[in-house]
């Protein structure tokens, strides 16, 4: 037990480092090629933050552990939205730009009634769910990579990666690629060992998934939030969060359903029904209305949306162990 304890914390440690590595290496390289910052933050950094999900979706469909791939993408959703979003909101409420979140936070409720669509009805994800779910990931990537190149970019954004230019490319490229295979490393030791510990402990996969798995593979997302936040960038901060959470559902659950289809996991109920149909995605669904919809309204976050959002946080997690 304490040897599998000391792994999944390995795992998650090279995870972490492996997404920064991994980061840091593809915004240097995009950056020695003339990208615009602008527009490497909205596909390769949110990528790369939301790589450690997609490693341990993937290798838990693969590996038959279907309640850690789709507890993985939901719980991962709900901690971006409820934890790493409300403590940087209450710590630090901002202005955001409607214009900047309107995009991702549709696509974000088109895909989120997809996925409830699919689990309220069929209860199971097939081969061409997954598909559909890249699909719309690719639409998303190619209208926000036309929105970053229009003629309303800015020229400062144009000169930026001339200023980073001086990073030698051959050590990005081994930042990328040794980032990559910490992460693959990660993924591995994680998904693993979360099954050891959540079998010695009688806790069902699912739950593991929902809190540990999905709180350890989301602090490339806290670390993102928190800067962007103390510099000042709402928008940027919250952007990134929606962003990932978008990612969460079509990119990582769409990898990990196109390899292995799987059946919606029924490990625990409330109320004589399926826990994650009465609890896990209406919280989900709901800590993101409250999140973004006074955004858009209002253009601007306040530190109640922050507290409310913490409250529904750890609520959430002990009905979880309660259960």
């Amino acid at each position: 037990m304490l040897t599998a304890v000391i792994l999944f914390i390995v795992g998650l440690v090279l995870l972490i480092k492996g997404g920064d590595w991994f980061v840091d290496g593809a915004v240097h390289i995009a950056q020695h090629f003339h990208l615009p910052e602008l527009l490497i933050g909205a596909t390769v950094v949110s990528i790369g933050t939301t790589l450690p999900e997609v490693m341990v979706s993937a290798t838990s469909a693969l590996t038959g552990h279907s309640e850690i791939a789709y507890g993985n993408a939901i719980g991962s959703v709900i901690c971006n939205t409820a934890l790493i979003a409300a403590v940087t909101v209450a710590v630090r409420p901002g202005e955001v730009r409607r214009k900047d979140l309107t995009l991702p936070i549709c696509f974000f409720f088109a895909a989120a009634l997809f996925y409830a669509g699919i689990a309220y009805t069929g209860g199971s994800f097939s081969r061409l769910d997954g598909v559909l779910l890249l699909l719309i990931f690719v639409v998303y990537m190619v209208l926000t990579v036309r929105g970053m190149t229009g003629p309303g970019r800015s020229e400062s954004e144009e000169t930026k990666a001339e200023e980073e230019s001086s990073f030698r490319l051959s050590k990005d490229v081994f930042l990328l690629i040794f980032g990559a295979a910490l992460i693959a490393v990660g993924a591995d030791l994680l998904v693993d060992n979360g099954t050891l510990i959540a079998q010695a402990l009688g806790v069902p996969e699912s739950v593991i998934a929902l809190t540990f798995v999905a709180l350890g593979t989301s602090l490339p997302e806290l670390v993102t939030a928190i800067t962007s936040l103390m510099k000042g960038h709402g928008s940027l901060s919250l952007g990134n969060v929606i962003g990932a959470n978008l990612f969460n559902l079509v990119l990582v659950s769409g990898i990990a359903v196109t390899l292995q289809p799987f059946n919606i996991p029924v490990s625990s109920t409330l109320f004589g029904y399926n826990a994650s149909l009465v609890l896990d995605i209406p919280v989900m669904l709901f800590v993101m209305l409250f999140l973004t919809i006074p955004a858009l309204v209002r253009e601007k976050l306040s530190r109640v949306q922050g507290v409310v959002l913490l409250a529904v946080y750890f609520s959430y997690c002990a009905i979880q162990f309660a259960m």
